[in-house]
């Protein structure tokens, strides 16, 4: 069932693949089920990729209101400006304004009602700290762009979504030197509360299993590899079991991925980046979707990056596209969906 409002789609660092794969989604609609969705980008951009990759794809400019009726005959585009004559795997700084008003329209088309999710094409960071972009990535910005609209802090988290396994780094996009001493006991215990919420109010799984990985080899081995296992993490845990979640670890990394460990929770925990997404990645490259939770809206985007390399040369996949663009319809339409998203003050 598709949601009654269409899904906004950023059109992602437009050099990179995010035309190409957006326009090789919406070919493949009829046989994937895509539900609408409306490009927030630069139609200009779409037609010379179609051109340059032999795509008869039919543009069409668009709103939020028409979107759902083009979209069985064309893609179509509320339209942005580039700011730059684009081309395919060459990144221009001229592009960021635009990159970073598609990502700021599609959420205000959530927050006003007009679309159901955001869904978000990738974006070359480098690009956009060129241009003075202050955050870290998508997630962080997005985080800012709701507590603007809601005078509200909120704690983004990532999520791996994949058809095998759902994983969570509680410290994303640092050194690995760093994580130790930025990994807490109230950032796991955050962590994982936004963790429980979304899975309850947006997945529907009433009482979720929360696996918690250890941070060291063998979980520690009782303070022999490490003292975090037992200071850090064991604690964050006993203060999640006593507020009801169904938490249990911390598990040693290296047993907790295979096929039997997991069909006995709902969501890995893990502590940094890798952690989570060798796993994840692994296991569903092709259809893990990145979930941000704890976000008063939806939202979903492709596990990988704007690969420039192969951009406009027709062998992007857009298997990741289509998951995420499913994904967050599936969201959308979920009973408890309109449930608002569990907001920890940071």
């Amino acid at each position: 069932m598709a949601p009654d409002r269409p899904l906004a789609l950023t059109q992602g660092d437009p050099a990179g693949i995010g035309p190409d794969i957006t326009l090789a989604a919406w070919a493949a609609r009829r046989e994937t089920g895509l539900p609408p969705f409306l490009f927030i980008g630069d139609p200009a951009v779409l037609k010379s990729r179609a051109a340059l990759l032999d795509l008869d794809v039919s543009i069409r400019e668009a709103t939020a209101e028409t979107a759902i009726s083009v979209f069985d005959h064309a893609i179509p585009v509320l339209p942005i400006s580039s700011g730059v004559e684009v081309a395919a795997g060459e990144p221009h700084v001229a592009t960021a304004r635009g990159t970073i008003s598609s990502i700021e329209i599609a959420v205000d088309l959530c927050f006003s009602g007009r679309a159901s999710a955001v869904v978000t094409n990738p974006i070359a960071k480098s690009v956009l700290y060129q241009s003075g972009f202050k955050f870290p990535g998508h997630t962080e910005f997005l985080a800012d762009l709701a507590q603007k609209v809601t005078n509200r802090s909120y704690l983004p988290v990532m999520m791996l979504a994949g058809p095998k396994l759902r994983a969570i780094p509680v410290t994303i996009h640092i050194p690995l030197k760093d994580v130790p001493t930025a990994l807490t006991e109230d950032l796991i215990v955050d962590t994982c509360r936004v963790a429980n919420e979304d899975l309850k109010n947006r997945f529907g799984i009433s009482r979720p299993r929360i696996a918690v990985a250890g941070i060291n080899p063998h979980a520690g081995e009782d303070g022999a590899i490490g003292v975090e296992d037992q200071e850090i993490i064991h604690p964050a845990i006993v203060r999640l079991r006593d507020e009801g979640l169904h938490v249990f670890g911390p598990l040693p990394a290296d047993t907790m991925f295979h096929d039997e460990a997991r069909s006995r929770y709902d969501v890995a925990v893990c502590m940094y980046h890798d952690q989570a997404l060798i796993p994840a990645k692994a296991l569903g490259f092709d259809t893990s979707v990145n979930v941000t939770l704890g976000l008063p809206f939806i939202r979903t985007s492709p596990d990988h990056g704007t690969a420039f390399g192969i951009a406009g040369q027709g062998v992007a996949r857009e298997t990741s596209l289509v998951a995420a663009l499913k994904l967050a319809a599936e969201l959308a339409t979920n009973t408890n969906a309109k449930t608002p998203a569990f907001g920890v003050t940071v």
